[in-house]
């Protein structure tokens, strides 16, 4: 948890850092005021409101009271099981099967399923991948995937903005901008964004699987469905934006670009796969003879 808090604290402040930065390149003196401001609205929407935007990135909506109860129940029963809140439940449109789990904390979390996934997995398969992102939420991975994918947006969003600034606005006093810092930054920010969300540990996945896996008492469900979620993720595209993608199960863009797979936080799925079934295999009771 302390780690995490670290971790989340750094990428705020990568944030506010090229904002200003950029402000300065851009207007100088002027700039740096411009950019603490925006710093400032963005590290705090960051923070507060960063279930808003990944539900929003994946077109979710809530789910009403008295829709799908199963699913309701399911997370309901897992929660206790875990001894975290009942997280809010959102449903996005996408035909890919798939989930995350977002939010300040536990108090604040929620958890997105596709209709996809609700479609195209067993019922046990759905409850493994509930359980994986319960755990999540018990780990309080949840702010800081959601972040770094808003801090990568940023830093994406500074880049355009330094282009921008090159190419139509311009100084020629000594407190205008450096042409060729601006060039740099422009080629730099994008790669930036990708190394931030390579900083969130690609442990958290495994951890999250191992948990999730403790919390059915068997691991067999939850490989089944990362198998089934991967070769959909190749095969039926996501609309979503490559920095949103580290907070899914599985990375929804795997069908995407070799950049796109580059930035991709997630472990290979065959490798999650392997552990759980390695994992049920060794805490499954001998038979009698």
């Amino acid at each position: 948890m302390v780690r995490n808090t670290i971790k989340t604290a750094m990428l705020l402040g990568s944030l506010g850092g090229a904002l200003v930065l950029t402000g300065s390149l851009l207007a100088g003196r002027a700039g740096v005021v411009i950019g603490m401001a925006l710093g400032f609205a963005f590290v705090g929407g960051s923070w507060w409101f960063s279930d808003v935007l990944a539900v929003r990135a994946a077109g979710a909506r809530p789910v009403e009271p008295g829709e799908l109860p199963w699913l309701r129940a399911s997370v309901e029963r897992l929660a206790s099981r875990a001894g975290v809140p009942t997280p809010r439940l959102y449903l996005s449109p996408s035909p890919q099967p798939n989930a995350f789990a977002t939010g300040r904390g536990p108090d604040h979390a929620v958890v997105a399923v596709t209709e996809g996934l609700l479609s195209l997995l067993e019922p046990a398969e759905i409850e493994a991948v509930l359980a994986h992102e319960l755990a999540h939420v018990r780990h309080r991975d949840i702010l800081l995937t959601s972040v770094a994918a808003a801090v990568a947006t940023g830093i994406s969003a500074v880049a355009n903005l330094a282009s921008f600034g090159l190419l139509f606005g311009g100084r020629d006093d000594r407190d205008g901008p450096n042409p060729l810092a601006v060039i740099a930054f422009a080629l730099v920010a994008p790669l930036a964004a990708g190394l931030l969300q390579l900083a969130l540990s690609r442990s958290r996945e495994l951890d999250a699987d191992r948990a999730g896996a403790d919390l059915l008492g068997d691991g067999e469900p939850l490989a089944r469905a990362l198998e089934r979620i991967d070769v959909y993720a190749h095969a039926v595209p996501m609309a979503i934006a490559p920095a949103q993608a580290q907070a899914w199960i599985v990375n929804p863009l795997a069908r995407q670009d070799l950049v796109a797979r580059l930035f991709s936080t997630h472990p290979p799925v065959a490798e999650r796969t392997a552990r759980l079934r390695q994992r049920t295999v060794a805490v499954r009771p001998p038979q009698a003879a």
